[in-house]
């Protein structure tokens, strides 16, 4: 049974049997090669039969493999360290895509087309300049804005079929293609060497712009929002910023990953 420990009121309760084993879990990240049963339990301090019944399981969980005596990392602490890394790595860009929208005076978006759905991973959006809200659910309605609509461009006729199989096309404003050939046509003749645009078709009084973004083997896009009296500004600002999107994809060491 754990031990629980009470130090006082200023004190949290901790769990010593969770803390133990984060510590041989500590242990085996300090050798690349793994390590054994008796040496694990000696560096953190524990008697070997407590490390071993902590490490099978761990080993029955996932986080621990045993190989040639050794125990070495596991599928389930792999996925610990890459979810973790996923988050620094979109922490980062949400921030670099935050300093780009209050450079140029506009909202700035970036998502990626991922398992066949869209993923929105970075909105800038404040009281200065707020991003267009998701009154729809962006996943479900990709044909009505330049970021769906720039994402689904970059997939090929079989992958946009897929996705509006699932997605179907339907008009949510008075300017929304509402008919899936239509859009369909439009898609394939759309030339991804010019922004994508987009006026009115998701949300009444917006307009907005996306481009592709190279991102190893999976469809990515960046794009700006204006209110719709201020469309003469989009393209100007849209290619302002593809002009600047190098450096920002370099300032956090971009993988598709994310």
């Amino acid at each position: 049974m754990a031990t629980v420990h009470t130090d006082g009121a200023s004190h949290p309760t901790l769990i010593g049997s969770v803390q133990r084993a984060l510590r041989l879990l500590e242990a085996v990240g300090n050798h690349s090669d793994g390590a054994p049963a008796k040496q694990l339990a000696r560096e953190v301090g524990l008697p070997l039969p407590t490390a071993y019944h902590l490490l099978r399981t761990l080993t029955h969980e996932g986080y621990l493999r045993r190989e040639q005596g050794v125990f070495v990392y596991g599928d389930a602490a792999a996925s610990l360290t890459a979810n973790s890394d996923r988050q620094r790595r979109r922490a980062s860009l949400a921030a670099s895509v935050e300093t780009m929208s209050r450079h140029l005076g506009v909202p700035v978006y970036f998502a990626v087309y991922r398992d066949g759905e869209i993923d929105v991973v970075a909105v800038s959006d404040g009281p200065a300049l707020p991003a267009v809200e998701e009154w729809a659910d962006f996943r479900e309605t990709a044909h009505a804005h330049a970021l769906g609509q720039c994402l689904l461009a970059q997939l090929d006729e079989e992958g946009r079929q897929d996705h509006l199989s699932r997605h179907p096309v339907r008009a949510i404003t008075p300017y929304t293609i509402g008919d899936q050939r239509a859009l369909l046509s439009r898609l394939a003749s759309t030339d991804l060497r010019q922004p994508v645009v987009e006026q009115q078709e998701y949300a009444l009084g917006a307009v907005c712009a996306a481009f592709p973004v190279a991102a190893g083997s999976c469809a990515a896009t960046m794009a700006i929002s204006l209110p719709s009296h201020q469309a003469s500004r989009l393209l100007p600002v849209a290619e302002e910023l593809r002009g600047r999107l190098g450096r920002l994809l370099d300032s956090f060491a971009f993988t598709i990953s994310i």
